[in-house]
């Protein structure tokens, strides 16, 4: 079961590593969220997620941040590789499901779309 596991060095965690991605990183847009990615020399990829207030109430933005780290855990295929990635959410992001976040982010990074269904 480790294999599913995400610990907490695969989560960007404090403030200076989230500013160092927003400062350097490239940025890929998509429907309602960005995603910025700095390359690191780190042999995986690390996720933090941004989510302003002015997308909902607490309860929705943790239940956003939920499953975008669901995704991540599970897929990770389908985000770049040895990056440090801030998954930023606007106010506009509509979320249906584990499958919508994973077909945005597949179609924002090129990833082909044949997903199997784990939700």
């Amino acid at each position: 079961m480790k294999r599913f596991a995400l610990p907490k060095s695969c989560l960007l965690r404090k403030t200076g590593e989230y500013n160092l991605v927003y400062r350097n990183g490239r940025r890929l847009r998509g429907q309602g969220f960005t995603l910025v990615c700095l390359s690191s020399n780190l042999p995986f990829s690390r996720l933090g997620i941004s989510v302003q207030v002015k997308t909902g109430g607490s309860v929705r933005r943790n239940r956003i941040k939920r499953i975008i780290r669901e995704t991540f855990r599970l897929h990770r295929q389908i985000f770049p590789c040895s990056c440090d990635i801030v998954f930023a959410v606007r106010p506009e992001f509509s979320l249906n499901g584990m499958n919508a976040v994973w077909a945005a982010v597949a179609g924002l990074t090129g990833m082909p779309e044949q997903h199997d269904e784990q939700t």
